[in-house]
């Protein structure tokens, strides 16, 4: 799969994941990202209307056969990304290269879905979430988010972060490698790089700022952290249902 045509081609199909989930653990697919970034070097400048890019990573175009959505104002969704039937694209947003969306997924006014991260099906990216991308290193895994789960409003998800089925993420919420996750049902602190359990709900939180940073100590300074307060049950699932009628 060297070359660079077929993987994005393959990868707009959907037959083809810049990242694969195995026996439960999910891992990025190095030869794919590499063929990405070979055709970043291949691509040469255009003018394409207003804008200017590469010309072999022009934005897509979609018709009704393929039962996506895109509600006008401002979208774009790049060569290279698969974009499943069901999905609603509000405006503005933007889908980059090697991004997965599974079907009926809504991404919400203001969403970046970054380069090879792999949405899952029926997801809700609320307005301006932010799902960092990841191209370099090639064997970096992207930002997951599986099945059914739900991104509030303004939440940051980047460095690789995962978050399993039906988890929720609270407003606000920002989540990275370094940023730790304290599960105060369970009593633990997540291990770092590990993903956010399935069904979880994660609020901001924050920490004091550790003892080796003395005069910051004193202060009274706190660090941000993230928080699991609840597992969803039938309350949370009715209060976050979505309206199948929006799709």
């Amino acid at each position: 799969m060297s070359d660079w045509k077929q993987v994005l081609e393959g990868l707009q199909a959907g037959g083809v994941r810049s990242a694969r989930k195995e026996n439960g653990e999910w891992k990025a697919n190095p030869e794919v990202k590499q063929a990405i970034l070979d055709a970043f070097r291949a691509g040469e400048l255009t003018e394409m209307d207003e804008f200017v890019d590469k010309h072999n990573l022009r934005p897509q175009k979609f018709t009704v056969e393929r039962k996506v959505r895109v509600v006008p104002g401002g979208s774009a969704v790049r060569t290279g990304s698969y974009v499943a039937p069901g999905v609603i694209v509000m405006p503005p947003s933007y889908i980059n290269i090697g991004a997965y969306v599974d079907e009926g997924t809504m991404i919400d006014s203001h969403v970046l879905v970054g380069s090879c991260a792999q949405i899952g099906r029926s997801v809700h990216l609320s307005a301006g979430v932010q799902i960092g991308g990841v191209l370099e290193p090639v064997n970096q895994s992207p930002v997951i988010v599986e099945d059914g789960a739900f991104i509030g409003a303004g939440a940051i998800l980047v460095e690789g972060v995962q978050v399993l089925q039906n988890a929720v993420i609270a407003p606000g919420v920002v989540l990275s490698q370094g940023v730790p996750v304290f599960d105060c049902v369970n009593e633990r602190q997540l291990d770092r790089g590990e993903p956010v359990p399935e069904r979880a709900v994660v609020v901001s939180g924050t920490r004091p700022v550790s003892g080796r940073f003395s005069w910051a100590s004193q202060a009274g300074f706190q660090m941000n952290c993230a928080l699991i307060i609840k597992y969803r049950d039938e309350k949370s699932d009715a209060s976050l249902a979505l309206e199948d009628s929006l799709r």
